[in-house]
């Protein structure tokens, strides 16, 4: 076994308040490592580090922000395959997804490096004579990052390189079950020359962890990505202390498949949408919505393929779907198949499957007959399981993608450029996809949704300036 992973404190490794054992949903017989679980002190220390190194990291200039930034983009580079390795074994995800996401963090960091340099503000004329008028944008201060365990290494990058880029000191809890992708990367931080307190580390329970950054009064901001009643019981304590903030808490999206769509498209789009990364996206094609024409051709033709996914181990070269993240996690996609079938759906799939290695694997599921009113069709299920739900027309097709209590991202399979347009202007989601799938998102430009899937600015792109920064107003009267 190899040496405890700590905490990342004040440019230090320290110990928490004991060891949490990593394990892999391939196989619960490898045990990862052991990483330090911080306490409510560690979140104290980490932010008091921060509020007392952030000034000098923004008087330092973009150019050094900027640098940073590079630097670690190059060397997650060289050490992509190590951390999509890491990656694989402790979130399950299959290797060339595992590799394709640790290459999307350096790319997150090379474009917000680029961004430090581009802060911009604006010079106005004012309604007084004699008098100029300055708008600009300053840090946040200390920021608290949230992340969780589906995208390990992306999501934490689309929060912390924007957070760096922009002049704040950075406090990073990432989820329970993923500590070792988090730790590597605070270990490239830190060796890229990041200095002391501008990043901290504390892994650890969010309910020790999370709570104590929500708390702390040197955090002025919480960037959180996660479960609705976290995000929620954020909110509430976030407000309660003036701090700002930014959720993203998931999604039940609609794909609808018109009768005019191209099949092989479409099925391709669904596939992948509702299938791949194990379902668990909050961006995944959860509600397939097929109109009545096209209905059986697409069913049959998707459940072919569905059926002849291999699922097995994330590092096993032929595998396409990996392994639920954790036995409480596939325990809950088993618990959707089972009140599928109750509420009347025909259930294709869904079993749990016993492999060489002892893991948490389970076949993908399609629950046939749904309606929009069902529970596998309103709450999010977060695994491979999708709901096709059969309508009349592109009126009733819209009417039930819009029908949910989340509005992260909606789809469309059509060759009308009508309907097309249509479902690009009336979609109530952050994020509207034609003929691709619902999952999948560049990296530099806006991510975030409406209704229960989001509160708060937009991440990734030009638009984390929102977040991460406040807007000054400066008057200057020369006399």
């Amino acid at each position: 076994m190899s040496d405890p992973h700590l905490n990342l404190i004040n440019g230090a490794w320290v110990p928490g308040d004991h060891l949490s054992e990593n394990r892999n949903p391939s196989d619960l017989a490898d045990l990862i490592g052991l990483y330090a679980a911080g306490t409510a002190g560690d979140v104290t220390a980490a932010a008091g580090a921060a509020a007392a190194a952030q000034p000098g990291w923004f008087a330092a200039g973009p150019q050094a922000r900027a640098d940073l930034l590079d630097r670690i983009a190059t060397r997650i580079e060289a050490e992509a395959t190590d951390i999509a390795t890491m990656l694989a074994r402790e979130e399950g995800k299959i290797l060339p997804e595992a590799l394709a996401e640790a290459r999307r963090a350096a790319q997150i960091f090379r474009f917000f490096a680029g961004e430090a340099l581009r802060m911009s503000g604006e010079a106005l004329a004012s309604v007084r004579p004699g008098v100029d008028i300055e708008v600009t944008r300053e840090p946040v201060g200390v920021v608290g990052l949230i992340t969780p365990w589906n995208f390990p290494a992306a999501i934490p990058a689309w929060k912390i390189a924007p957070a760096l880029a922009y002049g704040n000191a950075v406090v990073l809890k990432p989820a329970e079950l993923v500590p070792g992708t988090a730790h590597m990367l605070a270990r490239i931080i830190h060796e890229a020359g990041c200095p002391a307190g501008v990043f901290n580390l504390v892994m650890g329970p969010g309910s020790v962890v999370g709570r104590a950054m929500v708390e702390a009064p040197q955090i002025g901001a919480i960037s959180f990505t996660g479960s609705v009643p976290t995000g929620r019981a954020i909110a509430r304590a976030a407000a309660e202390r003036m701090k700002k903030v930014q959720l993203e808490m998931g999604g039940k999206n609609p794909m609808v498949v018109l009768d005019d769509a191209d099949l092989p498209t479409a099925v391709a789009a669904c596939l992948n949408g509702a299938f791949f990364s194990t379902g668990q996206r909050c961006t995944a094609s959860s509600r397939l919505i097929v109109q009545a024409g096209i209905h059986d051709a697409f069913v049959a033709e998707l459940t072919r393929q569905m059926i002849a996914l291999r699922v097995g181990p994330a590092l096993a070269p032929d595998s396409q779907i990996g392994p639920a993240v954790s036995a409480q996690q596939l325990a809950g996609n088993l618990s959707y198949v089972d009140l599928a079938r109750a509420e009347g759906c025909e259930v294709v799939g869904g079993e749990r499957l016993d492999l060489p290695t002892e893991g948490h694997f389970q076949r993908p599921a399609l629950f046939l007959n749904a309606r929009n009113d069902m529970r596998v069709a309103r709450e999010e299920i977060f695994g491979p399981c999708a709901a096709v739900i059969r309508v009349a027309d592109f009126d009733e097709a819209l009417a039930v993608a819009n029908d949910s209590d989340f509005g992260l991202s909606a789809g469309i399979c059509t060759t009308s450029l009508r309907h097309a347009r249509e479902f690009r202007r009336q979609a109530r989601a952050g994020m509207v996809m034609v003929n691709l799938p619902t999952a999948g998102v560049d990296y530099h430009v806006p991510f975030g949704g409406t209704k229960g899937s989001s509160l708060g600015p937009r991440e990734q792109g030009r638009h984390a300036a929102e977040f991460y920064t406040t807007v000054k107003t400066s008057y200057s009267f020369a006399g």
